[in-house]
């Protein structure tokens, strides 16, 4: 909907994954939102490419989709049983990923836009808000790409300065330059879903010891983007690190991170040029990234290399010698809370409780992440409105534990962005190592099932 006149009871401020996963399930409890995105209206952020609600700016995966033992995968699990339209949109958009769930993120957007558009209880609005409402319930989902006014509005707020951090961004390749004959189809292990491709989810470019080693030592050397004054002490969060910080960490880093070759059958073994065996020395992995599989990304290769130094450097890899690139890497800032300070056990800002926060700009680090604190905040919001106490998500759950490290468990003076992961879960100590993950992702989802009864969560039919 986009009547201007239409009254509203919620006002979320950022059409990302965070802000459309909030309007989605205030919407489908009955509460009329009003969707407020400043792209579409003129303006822009540095890494954003459209106007598209929850636009993929940095990879198009939603990592691992295997709920039997993996955090990430348990996350996905809960959303999809409170009726995420992150979840329903991924599904539609999937493309094969291996054990992962990756979406072609042309088509991801435009089912969430879609799915909001139409919905009679929202009216999406393309403005851009600078100062936080002054009274009115309201969720602030801006990300971590959040304007300079709104973000000192917040910072007047909280009367905390606010914490930064970089992410980079991994090029895409158009898959008609890539050189099959120096590369090969693999999935690591030959590891298969039902949504694998045949042959395997990863475009495998090999390289020996004399290549890696060039490689590395151009990549350290690269021509990268100056800093600005005030960005020049901004720490990187190690979950999305450029490649060359990586690098510059050791000559035998990238081996044991995103150019790793174990797991991955060398079909050119018996060439003299490959000497190393069964595994290659280094290897790229390249992953599809739209359904048409016509454009694949570089798997790890976030980068703040100049555009010149990165094509360049990347068609010294084997394959890539004429790759075409639909997208180059790039760099921008993102901005978050001191949220265990800041954030009351409910989202809500301690010195103005009318607003709540979502997304990542609260501290949690991933699109499923950030999907998963706005499906929360909806909820919470929604509770409110009908004046129902909120009944916390148990700690044992993906949700809950996400949710405790953002507002109170993780220490306010060392608070830095995170992923959902079983160490944020109560420990399992008594549960054998070997089979702790499974024990993790089997408690959590009986947590969960035994909430929904008890809150009568659910969003109704």
């Amino acid at each position: 909907m986009t009547d201007t006149n239409s009254a509203y009871d919620v006002h979320i401020i950022g059409g990302g994954l965070a802000g459309s996963e909030a309007a989605w399930q205030l919407a489908q409890r009955g509460v009329k939102v009003r969707l407020s995105e400043m792209r579409g209206s003129g303006e822009q952020t540095p890494a954003h490419q459209t106007d598209g609600l929850a636009e993929l700016v940095c990879s198009n995966s939603f990592r691992s989709d295997d709920d039997t033992k993996n955090a990430v995968g348990l996350l996905h699990h809960e959303m999809r049983e409170l009726d995420s339209i992150i979840m329903r949109a991924g599904e539609i958009a999937r493309v094969p990923a291996g054990s992962a769930m990756a979406v072609d993120r042309d088509v991801f957007s435009a089912e969430v836009e879609k799915a909001l558009d139409q919905h009679p209880n929202v009216t999406v609005m393309r403005e851009r808000v600078d100062t936080l409402p002054q009274a009115g319930l309201t969720i602030v989902a801006t990300g971590p790409l959040t304007a300079q006014s709104l973000a000192q509005s917040i910072v007047g707020a909280t009367g905390e300065e606010r914490l930064a951090f970089f992410d980079a961004i991994a090029p895409i390749i158009h898959r008609d330059s890539i050189d099959m004959s120096k590369c090969w189809v693999q999935s690591r292990w030959n590891k298969r879903t039902a949504a694998s491709n045949e042959d395997g989810d990863y475009i495998n470019c090999p390289m020996t010891k004399e290549q890696y080693v060039a490689f590395h030592t151009a990549l350290v050397e690269g021509d990268t983007t100056e800093f600005k004054e005030w960005e020049k002490d901004t720490p990187y969060f190690d979950g999305c690190m450029p490649i060359e910080v990586m690098a510059s960490r050791g000559v035998e880093t990238l081996r044991y991170g995103p150019m790793k070759g174990v797991g991955l059958d060398n079909p050119y073994d018996t060439n003299e040029e490959f000497p190393e065996g069964r595994w290659p020395y280094a290897v790229v992995q390249l992953r599809q990234d739209n359904k048409l599989g016509t454009l694949w990304n570089m798997v790890g290769f976030q980068t703040k290399l100049k555009y010149g130094s990165q094509a360049d450097l990347f068609r010294t890899i084997p394959g890539l010698e004429n790759a075409e690139f639909a997208r180059l890497g790039g760099l921008h800032r993102n901005t978050f809370l001191n949220s265990p300070q800041v954030l009351d056990r409910q989202l809500r800002l301690n010195a103005a409780p009318h607003v709540r926060f979502a997304g990542q700009i609260t501290g949690c680090e991933g699109y499923i992440e950030s999907a998963a604190i706005g499906l929360v905040a909806g909820m919470m919001t929604a509770a409110e409105l009908s004046g129902r106490e909120w009944s916390a998500l148990p700690a044992t759950t993906a949700m809950g534990a996400l949710l405790s490290h953002i507002t109170g468990d993780a220490e306010a003076a060392t608070f830095q962005p995170m992923n959902v992961n079983f160490g944020l879960f109560p420990p399992l100590h008594d549960v054998k190592k070997k089979v702790r993950k499974e024990a993790y992702t089997s408690r959590g989802k009986a947590d969960l099932q035994e909430w929904l009864k008890a809150s009568d969560e659910r969003v109704p039919a």
